[in-house]
């Protein structure tokens, strides 16, 4: 059995007028992450740990942000993307975990859903999943409320 780890980052501008979308959960929030798709940067980084992993390049590669077609892209529905190329590749994904970094508004309320949604998207458990939060304790553009980062870990398998 080959076993892989791979990490991924992703970080966004907020800006007003945009939904907040944080591992395909839409939040209630004044401002929302500025991007060509749907900016969420908790899939986003969990695509480019996987690709990593996969050692399959990242996601501007796989999804360029010149290209009309990921414009408001649903990041879930690029995320089962890549889990598909993984599968056809004969990996199966063990597990993820993640880090979201922004000051607020606050994901407790969220985590359970965003294990959900990206279980969903993985055809993994929930239980393989974790989220935490994080903030920048009033330093750097996490803590002035600039922007929002993530930080993931994935593991992958492949038998044989």
């Amino acid at each position: 059995m080959s076993v892989a780890t791979g990490i991924g980052w992703d970080s966004h501008r907020l800006v007003e007028g945009r939904p907040f979308i944080l591992g395909g959960v839409r939040i209630e929030h004044d401002r929302g992450p500025a991007g060509h798709s749907d900016a969420d940067v908790l899939c986003h980084a969990v695509i480019d740990a996987l690709l990593g992993a996969a050692g399959l390049g990242d996601i501007g590669e796989h999804f360029p942000d010149d290209d009309p077609r990921w414009k408001d892209a649903d990041s879930l529905v690029l995320l089962r993307g890549v889990c598909s190329r993984l599968a056809a590749d004969g990996w199966a994904v063990t597990n993820v975990d993640a880090s979201v970094l922004l000051e607020r508004p606050k994901l407790r309320p969220h985590r359970a859903a965003m294990r959900e949604g990206l279980a969903g998207a993985m055809g993994i458990a929930p239980e393989r999943i974790n989220v935490k939060a994080t903030t920048g304790e009033g330093m750097g553009f996490v803590g002035r409320e600039e922007g929002v980062g993530a930080l993931a870990v994935a593991t992958i398998v492949r038998s044989g």
